[in-house]
């Protein structure tokens, strides 16, 4: 069984690939071989040889016979032997069993287990793979037990490629907002369009990729790369979203960061890049925000296409079986990212409990595998049971909405379950908006600006942004390498992007508001070098800065746009410039300029992006959005995280995680004294605040285990040691507005722990929490309260394999950003 997991490796290269062209792949071919059963058989037989030799080189080239498609003769295929990689993931078997440890999934795992009890063989694997269907993803019903097709939907931020749907802003802006309470209205309001459209589970939150990779396509699906702000994101969705009805799919699991090389490249045999991570850096980064979602009661996880460790993440058995399924305690299903299975039996005994969007490995082949002895029915037992027991959890086997999913060419009548949620999307869009520069009182503008001038492409919406059905702006077959988008952006793109109903564009908002007040406008969406208009009381300039999954981007700034705004901030002496990003964007090439007189941050809004903004600029809304990420000078200030790993010709690519451990974005930027143009947790207000009267308490002995180690004897949980999540301490402070217009502030704790300047490791200080407070009266104090957990306060100690509280001195700092920091205290643990 040890072999299993890297044995499991080649067998994707012992068998037909079942793939169809996969979604969102840069790799999109069946591979025109297949090894006959005969030399596969041999190869395996020199596999196993080779495991048994420590000292065979990285170098040693072994000889594989492919049968190619149309020819009858064998010829020898040179590939580089994985072998010297082997054991990089300990190999954990075998699969744990979900009981029920849980209290919120006791009842269901019981119901699951007595209709699991009643079930065929074939039943139950067919709970385990893809059928076709209407959705993204579809399970096989039972029809003889009235278990139906389970409906599986993209994405993040909208029911994908549906029409009467919302398109809510990405990840990462709503993580802009800092705002608790507006992540969970956002996840129940989401929640509630897949339920109302019988959607059984939906793809998303996200927690990874988290953001490492500076120029990584999908950064902007997620809370971003701050571990903590990116966990709280993904537990208030998760639990908002299944409070509806829905089950919850966290995606991906684990150290998916960066698109280059994400995939096994099948034509050529090249392996997926591989995220090489220590384990306190996995701990500590990238399962951290997972955990949360856990907690409350996430369904389902996706697991994800590269390797960790040299092992794929859909047959990592340490991930799945040791940490997710044995050290969290999940007791939900485990879902493969489309067409990211590599190997049958391998992917079986590591945890995988579920193929998407076909069958995968399985199928038929994972009947013989039961047959034979190399899977237990057990093993199956369990898949279909996890599969069944989110069915329970939530409730969907009582009166669930019938499934209305179509696509565009088919009539059909209209199911809008938009309800309201058109107002909560503006206020997010605002919420999460982040003006950086604002000098001259440039904002907000007022009755006193009549003549504005509109420039830009990103001004107004894309002439043609159809061409895809499911993808709002272009698909894969389009969009591949654009670092602009040619319209206002609300979205990045792939499977994570959005299918508006409508988009409120910001020309559109403006002129709205314009009209009203009595001004006049000039525009132009094309030029480079507009027309000058000198009486102009204000010149808003518009950009963007576009992603997508499936390419990386290329640079963090683009001429055109650059010299746009240069052109315009030329002669008009009030400039404003409006970024729409999906993630970081340098601003250095005008940010000093003295006629940019106000810079603004609108991250991806979603549709209601014209009148978000323009509640911004106009000041109906007073501006409260934080960096979710920290903005450098310039792109070499990032360091080795700037780019993806991976040259083409490499066989076995690697990204070394723990080059930066723990240290990622404002963390590293502490340690290296690298002063950033703008720091994470930065955000300029209309108003100002004040902050007095800290106050730290820390829970007696008596109250809670205030021990170093967890208590050994506690059954774990879904989301791990219950002891985890005990409060151990309170940190209290009163915030000021000492402006004169009602504002609100996003209060931020950052703690820095015992050692941490002695070890190198870790960071001087890390978010431990944050509070948006207000909206406050000018005068008007409010007291903000922080509570501490245990997890706050610990590191992942990796020789006991458990989180450590260390004694000694905590520093407690609070403040407006991770550097704009007012009060300061201590914590000490003895």
């Amino acid at each position: 069984m040890k072999c299993l997991e890297n044995i499991g490796r080649y067998a994707s290269f012992w068998g037909p690939n079942p793939r169809s062209a996969g979604r969102g792949s840069a790799v999109g071919k069946t591979p025109k071989w297949k090894l006959s059963t005969k030399k596969a058989a041999i190869s395996v037989l020199s596999a196993i040889q080779a495991l048994a030799n420590p000292h065979t080189s990285r170098n040693h080239q072994k000889t594989i016979l492919i049968e190619q498609e149309h020819r009858d003769e064998f010829v020898p295929y040179k590939a580089p032997s994985e072998l010297p990689f082997y054991g990089r993931s300990p190999p954990v078997y075998p699969a744990p069993t979900a009981n029920g440890t849980t209290p919120l999934w006791s009842h269901p795992h019981h119901l699951a287990s007595l209709l699991v009890s009643n079930l065929t063989l074939q039943e139950k694997l067919n709970l385990t793979i893809g059928h076709a269907g209407p959705c993204v993803g579809n399970t096989a019903p039972i029809p003889r037990l009235s278990i139906p097709s389970l409906c599986i939907a993209d994405g993040p931020a909208s029911l994908r490629g549906q029409e009467y749907v919302s398109a809510f802003p990405a990840g990462v802006h709503l993580a802009a907002t800092f705002d608790t309470d507006l992540m969970s209205l956002y996840g129940r309001a989401l929640g509630r369009e897949f339920h109302n459209r019988g959607v059984n589970i939906a793809l998303g939150p996200i927690a990874g990729p988290i953001g490492r990779i500076i120029k990584g396509g999908r950064s902007w699906e997620g809370g971003g790369p701050d571990p903590y702000l990116a966990g709280k994101l993904f537990g208030k969705v998760t639990r908002a979203m299944q409070e509806q009805g829905v089950v919850a799919v966290g995606k991906h699991w684990v150290g998916n960061e960066q698109e280059t090389r994400r995939r096994l490249d099948w034509d050529n045999g090249r392996h997926a890049v591989s995220a090489e991570v220590d384990d306190r850096t996995l701990h500590e980064v990238y399962v951290w925000p997972f955990m949360e979602g856990l907690k409350e009661g996430m369904g389902g996880v996706m697991c994800s296409y590269q390797r960790v460790n040299h092992s794929y993440g859909c047959q990592n058995s340490k991930l799945i079986n040791g940490v997710l399924k044995q050290e969290l305690g999940f007791e939900g299903f485990v879902v493969s990212d489309w067409d990211g299975q590599v190997s049958g039996v391998g992917s079986a005994n590591a945890g995988l409990d579920l193929v998407m969007p076909g069958k995968g490995f399985w199928g038929s082949s994972l009947e013989e595998a039961v047959r034979n002895g190399s899977v237990s029915e057990e093993r199956v037992d369990d898949m279909a049971r996890r599969v069944l027991a989110g069915w329970y959890l939530l409730g969907q086997d009582r009166g669930y909405p019938e499934r209305a999913i179509w696509g565009n060419l088919e009539r059909h009548g209209a199911v809008d379950v938009m309800e309201d949620h058109g107002g909560l999307i503006r206020e997010v869009g605002a919420a999460g908006t982040v003006v950086v520069k604002n000098e001259k009182g440039t904002l907000p503008l007022g009755r006193k600006r009549r003549l504005v001038c509109v420039f830009g492409y990103d001004a107004q919406v894309k002439a043609s942004p159809w061409t895809n059905r499911d993808r709002y702006g272009g698909g894969y077959e389009e969009n591949y390498g654009w670092e602009t988008f040619n319209g206002t952006l609300i979205t990045g793109g792939g499977s994570g992007s959005t299918t508006p109903p409508y988009v409120v564009s910001p020309f559109e908002a403006i002129q709205h508001r314009v009209r009203k007040e009595g001004g006049i406008l000039r525009w132009d969406f094309w030029s480079g070098n507009p027309t000058p208009y000198l009486n102009a009381d204000a010149c808003a300039v518009f950009i963007n800065s576009y992603a997508s999954e499936s390419f990386d981007r290329k640079n963090l700034t683009d001429k055109f746009s650059d010299d746009l705004v240069l052109n315009v901030a030329s002669w008009c002496s009030n400039t404003i410039v409006i970024v729409h990003s999906t993630s970081i964007r340098l601003v250095e090439a005008f940010i000093t300029h003295p006629n940019v007189t106000a810079v603004v941050m609108a991250g991806l809004p979603g549709q209601e992006s014209g009148n978000s903004l323009v509640d911004i600029l106009w000041g109906d809304v007073n501006p409260s959005g934080r960096l979710p990420y920290t903005i450098a000078k310039s792109e070499q200030d990032y360091g080795a995280v700037l780019d993806p790993a991976g040259a083409e010709d490499e066989d076995f690519p690697e990204d070394d995680f723990s080059r930066e451990g723990v240290l990622l974005d404002y963390r590293a930027f502490d340690r290296d004294g690298i002063t950033p143009r703008f720091e994470f947790g930065f955000g300029l207000s209309y108003t100002s605040f004040s902050y007095s009267s800290l106050h730290t308490t820390v829970k007696p002995r008596v109250d809670t285990n205030m021990g170093e180690w967890p208590e050994k004897n506690k059954e774990i949980v879904q989301g791990g040691h219950p002891d985890l999540w005990d409060v151990v301490a309170v940190v209290t402070c009163h915030i000021t507005n000492t402006g004169h217009l009602h504002g609100a502030e996003v209060a931020q704790l950052y703690l820095g722990v015992p050692n941490s300047e002695k070890d190198g490791k870790t960071p001087v200080r890390q978010l431990r929490g944050f509070k948006k407070v207000g909206p406050l009266a000018p005068g008007e104090t409010r007291q903000v309260i922080f509570e501490l957990t245990r997890r706050d306060l610990s590191v992942w100690d990796v020789f006991k394999q458990q989180w450590r509280m260390r004694r000694g001195e905590y520093k407690v700092q609070i403040g407006a950003s991770s550097r704009d920091l007012r009060l300061e205290t201590v914590i000490i643990l003895e």
